[in-house]
């Protein structure tokens, strides 16, 4: 610790705090490694790295329909598909678009867009649950494998995109 008084560090106490951080960074090093070899499990048996879940969800009586039943099997459908469009949506990310209009230093108009868009395919249904009486809730899974397929695929056709908008074709 550095003393003003008389100029100059005092050497024990800066050598026990030394002492002391060098410990904190070894243990953290130590834990730090234990950690990454470590792979935890998530409730649907997939390792961390190993891929994504994503759940979807829908009302029953939101549905169109002549009868309950069909009412519950649109609502299955439309969870299914909040399921793919919440895959897509990890997979791809989202567009947002947002606009403001200000008149006189007061905000008079806010609109939020956004917009999901890409291909999924090789999803796993890991259940269709119903939540109480009225929701359903759809859970899909997509390995890593299969996202890092998509991601290149993505990748190519952006490139290829890119390549035949560029000047002088």
């Amino acid at each position: 610790m550095y003393l003003p008084s008389s100029g100059r560090a005092n050497s024990p106490s800066l050598q026990k705090q030394l002492s002391q951080w060098l410990f904190v960074i070894t243990l953290v090093a130590i834990t730090g490694g234990c950690a990454s070899q470590e792979r935890s499990q998530d409730a649907y048996g997939m390792t961390q790295g190993q891929g994504i879940v994503a759940t979807g969800y829908a009302v029953i009586s939101s549905q169109h329909g002549n009868t309950p039943a069909q009412k519950r099997l649109m609502a299955i459908k439309a969870s299914k598909l909040d399921a793919y469009r919440a895959l897509t949506e990890q997979v791809y990310g989202q567009y947002v678009n947002a606009t403001g209009t200000m008149v006189d230093m007061a905000i008079t108009q806010n609109q939020m867009r956004s917009r999901v868009e890409g291909v999924i395919y090789g999803a796993v249904l890991v259940s269709i649950t119903p939540i109480g009486g009225e929701t359903y809730e759809t859970k899909l899974s997509l390995s890593q494998q299969t996202i890092n397929e998509l991601v290149r695929n993505y990748l190519q056709v952006s490139k290829i995109g890119r390549s035949s908008a560029s000047p002088g074709r």
